[in-house]
């Protein structure tokens, strides 16, 4: 079997080889908790796979603290363990003082025209946004954002991508809001490249709680046995359309 029936054969969402995924996350870390091992899967299939990270900022964490410049390396590393295509960190928060909530009309210019990876460079297939039941208010500035951005445009006006998708963050189910997580990914045989990408990010992961690996893990293991398999990933769906 060539390479290419290899990958038609274990195609995500429908998606083909060479077909373009755009991935937004709001900070860094984001695009492996969520969707990492479907992106890992996608990566592996030839599907190009790109993301926009929104920022970064240097201050205090509950456990820790953010460095802008570890943090960038540290991105860099779990990109390349999930096989991303290109990836960027669109805005450095030195000063810890950029509030992403009350930017709301320069994120979506951001996610529709960021000049390395957006919607316009990349003009995806597929969009992969923070699901609306996100309890972080970052989170939820970006969703608005991108379900902004996902908006139907005419042809040959803006890209329309034919699939969003909403995906989960660590701790979101603490959420007040009730979505429908009814697209499930088979992610067993990637898990592994998303346990080296969750390794990548030692100034953000913990010991235990939330942020370990081991509930990650745990996340994971259930969304797979809901589907009888060893590992999945659960997503919103907000469009599909064949």
């Amino acid at each position: 079997m060539t390479s290419a029936a290899l990958a038609l054969s274990d195609s995500v969402l429908g998606l083909r080889p060479d077909d373009r995924v755009l991935v937004v996350a709001p900070h860094p870390d984001d695009e492996t908790i969520g969707p990492g091992g479907t992106l890992a899967r996608l990566s592996a299939t030839g599907v190009a796979v790109h993301v926009l990270c929104v920022t970064v900022r240097r201050g205090r964490m509950y456990g820790g603290a953010s460095d802008p410049f570890l943090r960038e390396q540290e991105f860099a590393k779990a990109c390349a363990a999930l096989g991303v295509r290109s990836s960027v960190i669109a805005w450095i928060d030195e000063t810890g003082t950029v509030d992403v909530c009350n930017r709301q009309r320069e994120l979506v210019d951001l996610i529709e025209r960021h000049e390395e990876v957006s919607l316009a460079t990349v003009d995806p297939v597929a969009l992969f946004i923070p699901s609306a039941g996100g309890y972080h208010q970052d989170h939820q500035a970006v969703h608005r954002a991108g379900f902004a951005a996902a908006r139907v445009h005419p042809a040959g006006l803006k890209p329309t991508p034919r699939i969003v998708l909403g995906y989960r963050g660590v701790e979101d189910r603490w959420s007040a809001e009730n979505e429908s997580w009814w697209v499930h990914v088979d992610t067993t045989a990637y898990w592994p490249a998303k346990e080296e990408a969750l390794r990548a990010y030692g100034s953000q992961m913990r010991a235990a709680g939330p942020r370990s690996i081991e509930h990650v893990d745990r996340i994971d293991s259930a969304a797979g046995a809901s589907i009888d398999v060893g590992h999945a990933e659960s997503f919103v769906p907000y469009r599909l359309a064949c």
